[in-house]
């Protein structure tokens, strides 16, 4: 059900301040229409002349009229981008993260997202398993994309076993129908051992493949993301919603819209991660350091005939396949464009490399001396061993790293973002921290400071006996070491 949209800031200066919105305030409708999410607001505030029904926290209702140029934007911004609620996922996939988690946290830590508008709007991952026709519709009629779509496999009997859905074997059908329409994704696989690695990988990579060629898209091809973004604080979603419906496979054979443009723009390869939390299923393994070796030679040999036939490599693989075969990082070079940054493929080698360059601006000495103890994940922890010791070069700086992993998890290798303030805690009391904790801001609540077990950064700074540091990037970490 569409509820209003809750505002919960007005921008200074913005047209909203100037109309006298005010936080609290809900809008209901836009030129008669009520929107579902942020995609409809952006889309119907585009108009120079609108009529805006609104709700004031006091529970009256306004009229309210404005002339305004094209797609001048109001300056609101809401509770949540959907106002309708969040469409959850209807599959049950023995590696979802978000049934590896114990009981008991914060309730939207279980919530389900395989929604289409959230992956248009942040890249979010979808399935594609649980669309209505009406949403097959939107999509193409709003033009909305690039979409992200977790797809793991394209033989039918290998997906349907991954997402536990018989839907999930239409993929390269619902690929066909973005194919006809002009309309673009970026896909995931997240690698199983024993189901849908060695030649089960070498086949998903080379029908994606088919999907994919050199040229750039059509400027102005739809709505973009990026115009869509504001308004939106990266709050919990509240009141999720699903809706249920077959994947509406109407004739793409004919389309007009069909052209030589790239379909799937992208594959990223992910290891699946466990914890042990999860489902008891016999059906699943970690990665090991040897699988992690035969997947980084199957898909570099697969990048290697890509590149010859594309000019590009088109499939990536994330980061934590080196770390766990004890390899190099790729050079920056190899990841073109970083097109997959977002889902770890590049991440760590960009960040080494920008650490190299911001390193330039640290002083030859800071005064008083401070200590600091930095904590990673530990699979990280000898790629950014470097770091440390360019650091450690500032006279009058002391930086220990420490790479953990989480018992909390049950993970003998962890990435930074899955630690939890458990873990610090259990792995770090009784020790010498120097005078702070130095933690990256990946392992903590976008907007707060709490962890994924909920304990927040007081509650480990009061365990700890230690001030803590957040360090948001690289000029975060930097000014982390250097501040008084």
């Amino acid at each position: 059900m569409v509820q209003p949209a809750l505002i919960t800031r007005v921008l200074p200066g913005s047209i909203a301040e100037e109309l006298g919105f005010e936080a609290g305030d809900r809008l209901l409708s836009i030129n008669g229409e009520q929107p579902r999410d942020l995609i409809d607001y952006r889309f119907f505030c585009a108009d120079e002349f609108l009529e805006l029904e609104v709700l004031d926290a006091a529970g009256k209702l306004h009229q309210v009229e404005l002339e305004k140029d094209c797609d001048t934007d109001l300056g609101l911004e809401f509770e949540t981008a959907l106002f309708d609620g969040l469409i959850q996922c209807n599959n049950h996939c023995p590696f979802c993260f978000i049934d590896q988690q114990p009981p008991g946290k914060r309730e939207t830590l279980y919530l389900k997202d395989d929604d289409y508008r959230l992956s248009f709007l942040y890249g979010s991952y979808l399935t594609l398993t649980n669309l209505s026709e009406r949403e097959w519709n939107r999509i193409e009629r709003l033009r909305l994309s690039p979409l992200f779509v977790s797809v793991h496999a394209t033989e039918p009997e290998i997906r349907r076993r991954l997402l536990k859905n018989d839907r999930a074997g239409q993929i390269l059908d619902q690929l066909r129908w973005f194919q006809a329409r002009q309309l673009q994704i970026h896909a995931q696989v997240v690698v199983c051992p024993g189901i849908n690695d060695g030649e089960h990988l070498r086949r998903t990579l080379q029908d994606l493949a088919q999907f994919y060629c050199a040229e750039d898209p059509d400027e102005g091809n739809g709505l973009e993301a990026s115009d869509l973004k504001n308004g939106y604080s990266d709050n919990d979603y509240s009141d999720a919603g699903y809706s249920d419906g077959d994947y509406s496979d109407s004739d793409y054979s004919d389309s007009d819209y069909a052209s030589n443009l790239a379909t799937v723009l992208s594959t990223a390869i992910v290891p699946v991660g466990l914890t042990r939390f999860r489902p008891d299923l016999d059906e699943l393994s970690p990665v090991s350091p040897a699988d992690a070796q035969r997947t980084i030679d199957l898909v570099q040999s697969i990048q290697a005939e890509f590149q010859g036939r594309f000019g590009s490599r088109f499939a990536w693989l994330a980061d934590e396949w080196f770390l766990i075969a004890g390899r190099e990082l790729p050079a920056a070079a190899s990841y073109e464009d970083y097109p997959q940054l977002e889902n770890g493929v590049g991440s760590i080698r960009a960040f080494l490399d920008q650490f190299q360059a911001a390193a330039a601006r640290l002083p030859a000495a800071v005064s008083p001396a401070r200590q600091f103890t930095w904590v990673v994940g530990n699979v990280v922890e000898k790629a950014f061993e470097p770091l440390q010791a360019r650091l450690n070069k500032v006279e009058g700086l002391q930086v220990t790293l420490r790479g953990i992993a989480s018992h909390y998890w049950g993970q003998s290798l962890t990435v930074t973002g899955l630690l939890t303030g458990e873990d610090l805690i259990r792995n770090l009391s009784d020790q010498p921290l120097g005078d702070a904790l130095l933690l990256p801001s990946v392992m903590l609540k976008h907007g707060e400071s709490r962890f994924l077990d909920d304990l927040t950064v007081a509650d480990v700074s009061l365990q700890l006996k230690v001030p803590i540091r957040i360090a948001q990037g690289i000029d975060g970490l930097l000014d982390a070491c250097l501040r008084d």
